[in-house]
């Protein structure tokens, strides 16, 4: 786990700087209401991509933040897109 307490809005998940199965970062849940046709076309977007529509949102907002200049400096980067590498076995 990362140092720090976790709050009640927050879960576990993999760090997305360099990833490592052992290492977890907090990350903050959120409730977004949208249109559901916004919702569709991002869904799409995102399979295209091959995130889920989670990573594509974070994926948007960040690259929003990066482009205003306002992403604090010690945000790690996100995971590329796909299924992260098979571990390889001991055998």
């Amino acid at each position: 786990m990362a140092t720090g307490t976790l709050s009640r809005w927050s879960i576990p998940a993999r760090c997305t700087s360099e990833w490592s199965p052992d290492v977890a970062v907090e990350r903050k849940k959120i409730l977004l209401r949208l249109d559901p046709v916004v919702y569709d076309a991002l869904a799409r977007w995102a399979a295209d991509d091959l995130r889920s529509a989670n990573a594509q949102i974070e994926y948007l907002l960040r690259r929003a933040l990066a482009d205003a200049g306002r992403l604090p400096a010690g945000v790690g980067k996100l995971r590329g897109p796909g299924r992260p590498p098979k571990e390889e076995s001991d055998e």
